[in-house]
């Protein structure tokens, strides 16, 4: 996997503040935050004038004027920023250092110069040009220009440093999250590695002893473990399959044991129209139909019978794999693996459904038990949740 670099959008300040983070990046909430961004700073300067004058001038003669000209300057500033990025190539979103120094001074000068300019022409019509050239106005200007430019520069490069963290996190959750269903899947193809030539070699050694005494029997053995290899190879070139699907590929499995155990394997498969084409992970459920069979039915001398069945309770999807064996009779014998199969199915659910899945084990009266998955009724398997 190869990791790409991209340079995040030019953050606001505003998004220092927690309160402003709700809202995604457009370019109307960056307008509406520049506005009051702006207003933000028209008070802090109206407070700042009627300090320095000692209360010479009154409110609502400083507080209006220095609203109209922040908002200008605010909107220069936004303007400016969009059209240098998009003149320069997005090089002002790139920059760093001293050069994003001085683009913020430079932007910030031209920006005071022309809200102070064109604010005062509209509130009280004075040439601006007389304006900034009197008593060394344009040397005041500069300077609270580059002490807000640099100001300005701080805020927005610590915001733009907290949305790239908060990237970089993100990324780090998703590749967490990836890694975690890639490996559950690996272990899963490494179980059907370990399973599968074992079931090979005993269902081809059964159709050898069968094609001398019991001709017809092999032949639907054979015919019925070669449906069983194509759903197999179908599923595992899939990242999700079908319920209908799924329930082929296990009626096939059940139909080549049915051959081996004789009356000791019966099985039913109910499936409701509605859920035949819910998607769910290839292999999901096979693992648990071999666990059931292989300690639950093959223990019990007189075996027993499994059902497949599946409903939708509420948000959920509720697939229930059921049988009649042994159960949790302590006393009968049991192959070892069981609770590993079953710790291995709730890994695999947590890391393709993350918590919206669960898998129960339930006990059958008067025999038996049950393994309920509740899976997500609109969730795909192909999703990429967060591990919790």
């Amino acid at each position: 996997m190869t990791e790409q670099k991209c340079t995040p959008p030019m953050a606001h300040p505003l998004e220092l503040i927690p309160f402003f983070r709700r809202w995604p990046q457009s370019w109307p909430r960056d307008v509406l935050y520049t506005v009051v961004w702006s207003c933000l700073m028209g008070l802090v300067f109206t407070a700042l004038e009627l300090l320095f004058t000692r209360g010479h001038v009154r409110l609502a003669e400083a507080l209006w004027p220095m609203l109209l000209m922040s908002n200008l300057i605010g909107a220069m500033i936004h303007g400016g920023s969009f059209v240098a990025n998009r003149l320069l190539g997005g090089w002002p979103r790139r920059a760093r250092g001293l050069p994003r120094v001085l683009f913020s001074m430079s932007l910030m000068a031209l920006s005071v110069f022309f809200g102070v300019g064109v604010g005062n022409l509209i509130w009280s019509g004075a040439d601006p040009f007389l304006l900034l050239t009197r008593h060394g106005m344009w040397l005041q200007l500069l300077v609270v220009a580059a002490i807000v430019g640099l100001l300005l520069f701080m805020v927005r490069s610590a915001a733009e440093r907290r949305a790239a963290l908060a990237v970089a996190e993100a990324q780090q959750k998703e590749f967490a999250a990836a890694s975690a269903r890639m490996l559950a899947e690996v272990r899963l193809r490494a179980l059907q590695a370990q399973i599968e030539p074992h079931f090979l070699y005993n269902t081809l050694a059964n159709v050898v002893s069968l094609i001398g005494p019991q001709p017809a029997k092999a032949q639907n053995m054979l015919e019925r473990f070669i449906d069983y290899l194509r759903a197999s190879l179908a599923a595992s070139r899939s990242e999700e399959v079908t319920l209908a699907s799924e329930s082929t590929l296990i009626a096939a499995y059940l139909d080549v044991l049915a051959v081996r155990m004789g009356e000791r394997l019966r099985y039913r498969i109910d499936l409701p129209d509605e859920l035949r084409q819910f998607r769910i992970a290839p292999m999901l459920l096979q693992p648990v139909v071999e666990n059931a069979i292989a300690h639950g039915l093959e223990p019990k001398v007189e075996g027993g019978e499994i059902t497949l069945s599946a409903r939708v309770e509420g948000e959920h999807v509720a697939i229930r794999i059921s049988d009649t064996g042994v159960g949790l009779n302590e006393n009968a014998p049991r192959k070892p693996g069981g609770g590993v199969g079953l710790s291995n199915l709730r890994e695999r659910l947590r890391s393709l459904y993350g918590s919206a899945a669960k898998v129960e084990l339930l006990e059958n009266q008067p025999c038996g038990m049950t393994v309920r998955l509740m899976l997500p009724l609109n969730a795909s398997p192909t999703s990429n949740p967060s591990v919790p």
